[in-house]
């Protein structure tokens, strides 16, 4: 094994640690949304480390170009996401039963900003980042982890959905027929 193949093994399986440990809740859940998302996160995260010595190799080609728009729109839905739903949605530790992240907690249905078009930003911002960091070496390997990403960011969607609309209620209902799962207008 030569030293780049043992780098790599060696960040994959430090970072797989880290999330597992943001996720540990989650993972003795195996139908919450947190679960399906860990995994998402480790195709992600293989998907990395494959394309890693490719991150700035023909840096102004059409391709890497297109790569790090996407990856610019995932930065921004992160950040956006995570904003509205710190300062809007009201988290609180009524939602204690639930594996859910803090920020995830909230009390109150966000529909503004990005979740006005969209359910899921940040599912989408992790969805966009697949797909950015596809497009630094897109080879049958990489598409097909990238595919299973996309399978379980989909997944973790639609577990999401059912928990919100157990905690929500009819409106979260109503917000899922208004709005897009991960682009407006599209899907």
């Amino acid at each position: 094994m030569n030293s780049e193949v043992i780098i790599k093994l060696a960040i994959f399986l430090v970072a797989s640690a880290a999330l597992a440990f943001v996720s540990r809740a989650s993972l003795s859940t195996p139908r919450s949304h947190g679960f399906y998302r860990f995994v998402a996160w480790e195709c992600m995260l293989a998907l990395f480390v494959l394309v890693l010595d490719q991150w700035f190799r023909d840096p102004l080609s059409p391709v890497q170009l297109i790569s790090w728009f996407l990856m610019s729109i995932s930065a921004f839905l992160v950040l956006h996401g995570v904003y509205l739903l710190r300062h809007l949605g009201t988290p609180a530790k009524e939602r204690q039963g639930e594996p859910l992240l803090a920020f995830e907690r909230t009390t109150k249905l966000v529909t503004e900003g990005a979740y006005r078009y969209i359910r899921h930003p940040l599912y989408s911002s992790l969805l966009f980042l697949t797909w950015g960091i596809l497009l630094k070496l897109p080879v049958p390997l990489t598409t097909a982890i990238a595919l299973g990403a996309t399978g379980f960011l989909v997944a973790t969607a639609k577990a999401d959905e059912r928990e919100c609309t157990r905690f929500f209620g009819p409106s979260y209902e109503r917000y899922m027929k208004r709005t897009k799962m991960f682009i407006p207008l599209v899907f």
